[in-house]
């Protein structure tokens, strides 16, 4: 499903709905009003018609960009740089393809389109965000859902540096740089401060919470969770051991 949400954004919807994915995963497509070439976000999985759905929105392609590594958002990578001769770019140079890794503070400028790097760990190490300044506008990956909250998945996922990232999204938004968060999956946040917000307050919660059963006996991911998420349905308890195992380590 394809949809105009600004002036220089259009997600395209992956079929690829889950416990995980929410709706499924959003692909960006970026373009600066007028311009010619487009900037593919998150090309998302390798799907033949999703893949053609990205490409008839997004045009001649000029970067492919992803928020970080896990295969629903960069399956479809090498299919989409195949068929569009686009370099891809990525804070992680493994992922890299054409192009130079990025850098955290970068400013990325395609056909007048500019795009302001943020590294923000925690989620995955090679998480990042993409600031489009015009429009005060953050892509975010899966660091914000537009719906729920995010997997700390441990070890790759490291909730002290996640916790960081989450400070310095709430910087920008008090500074007025951010008024709308376009997620990697959910739908368009509107109001990010109190998401930003919520997510501080949820994850303080949770890691009292942890105290409380390692202070009461648990030792164990498995028996944290057996006691923290004892009221959600138990086909989540398995992301909620990787994000658990992720506190455990904070806690140390």
């Amino acid at each position: 499903m394809r949809q105009s949400v600004t002036d220089r954004a259009t997600t395209v919807l992956a079929e690829n709905p889950g416990i995980m994915t929410l709706d499924g995963t959003n692909t960006w497509i970026l373009r600066e009003p007028g311009a010619s070439r487009s900037v593919v976000v998150d090309p998302g999985p390798d799907d033949e018609r999703h893949i053609q759905a990205v490409l008839a929105a997004a045009g001649e392609v000029g970067l492919v960009l992803f928020t970080h590594r896990h295969f629903d958002h960069t399956e479809a990578l090498s299919r989409i740089v195949e068929l569009t001769g686009a370099p891809a770019r990525s804070i992680d140079p493994e992922f890299t393809r054409g192009a130079e890794p990025l850098v955290d503070g970068e400013t990325i400028d395609v056909d007048g389109l500019a795009i302001e790097v943020l590294a923000t760990p925690g989620h995955t190490t090679d998480s990042t965000c993409f600031l489009v300044g015009a429009e005060r506008t953050l892509l975010s990956g899966d660091t914000i859902l537009g719906r729920g909250t995010t997997v700390i998945a441990h070890p790759d996922g490291v909730l002290g540096p996640y916790l960081d990232s989450l400070a310095h999204i709430r910087e920008l938004i008090e500074e007025g740089l951010v008024e709308r968060i376009l997620p990697g999956h959910g739908p368009v946040i509107t109001d990010p401060g109190a998401v930003v917000d919520f997510y501080l307050e949820h994850r303080a919660e949770r890691l009292d919470q942890v105290r409380a059963a390692v202070e009461a006996g648990a030792s164990t991911p498995r028996e944290v969770v057996e006691t923290v998420y004892a009221d959600v349905d138990e086909s989540l308890w398995g992301a909620a051991e990787l994000s658990v195992a992720a506190q455990l380590d904070y806690l140390r």
